[in-house]
């Protein structure tokens, strides 16, 4: 190619590209309320003016969302955007951290989430955590499952925690797979394996709502196809939220989509709306790839 006509062309992408940045910075600037529709008629959880702080940082800005019964809504947006820390704040995982600071309204079927009388743990019980990485204790696949079960007293003998465990492994469509080795240490599975274990583990406490931050990035096709199914036949019986880079898998798994951009919440909307007609110039740009 000719030196000159591949710096002309180098200059004008640099130039759409610093274009679309102020662009994108210009409607930043102007957003002053979420566009679509953050509330929903029949809400599981509800947040209200969400804000948090790391220290003197603020990671989210005034975030109202709600999270319906039997509804999937995925958060999207760039790296650092605030939507694993927003998730956190859902089952009050952010009280791990002495610096962070969160302020608002959240509730779960009307309950104040940081009201003084409800007790975290018995939060997490109810609202149940999948994380980025599988990460099942060192214990036997049973053992796994059966954990929380024990420590809330879920089952009165032998007979009931293994009705729960057996139930619990069929619902995230394992047991067939581990039926003849509950014996075995939970960390011999596979990743896909023991992503579905930890999910497992996480139903077992009876909760009412998952919330999952990325649960399949460190998972194959074959293993993220089978999470991706396992998550649409459990919102039958959940309210769930899910964090994802993969806007593929948003597109797949979710029926609403929120979409984050520096610890704001820009657009929410059902998910065919938000991938084919977003209302928002800083949601196209993201979802055309003009940045992000």
């Amino acid at each position: 190619m000719n030196t000159a006509i591949a710096t002309d062309i180098l200059d004008n992408s640099d130039t759409q590209s610093l274009s679309v940045a102020c662009s994108a910075q210009v409607a930043f600037d102007n957003l002053t309320e979420t566009v679509g529709t953050p509330t929903v008629a029949d809400p599981k959880m509800r947040t209200s003016n969400v804000n948090v702080f790391y220290g003197e940082k603020q990671a989210i800005f005034d975030v109202s969302l709600d999270i319906g019964n039997n509804e999937v809504v995925a958060m999207i947006g760039p790296s650092g955007c605030g939507k694993s820390t927003f998730l956190r704040c859902l089952n009050r995982m952010n009280d791990t951290i002495p610096s962070c600071r969160v302020s608002g309204d959240m509730t779960l079927d009307g309950e104040d989430l940081y009201g003084s009388d409800l007790d975290p743990v018995l939060l997490r019980a109810r609202v149940g955590m999948v994380f980025q990485k599988p990460n099942p204790f060192a214990k036997s696949i049973y053992d796994n499952v059966a954990y929380g079960p024990r420590i809330h007293g879920l089952s009165s003998n032998r007979a009931e925690l293994d009705d729960i465990v057996v139930s619990s492994l069929k619902k995230a469509g394992l047991f067939d797979e581990v039926k003849d080795r509950l014996d075995a240490p939970g960390t011999s599975l596979s990743g896909g394996q023991q992503q579905r274990l930890c999910i497992a583990r996480s139903i077992a406490v009876s909760p009412e709502v998952i919330l999952m931050d990325e649960p399949c990035s460190a998972l194959d096709p074959i293993a993220t196809a089978r999470i991706e199914e396992l998550i649409d036949e459990l919102r039958q019986n959940y309210a769930i939220a899910i964090v994802t880079h993969s806007m593929q898998q948003a597109a797949r798994v979710s029926q609403r989509t929120a979409y984050f951009h520096l610890g704001k919440l820009v657009e929410v909307n059902a998910t065919s709306d938000v991938f084919t007609n977003p209302q928002h110039e800083l949601t196209e740009n993201y979802i055309t790839g003009r940045f992000g």
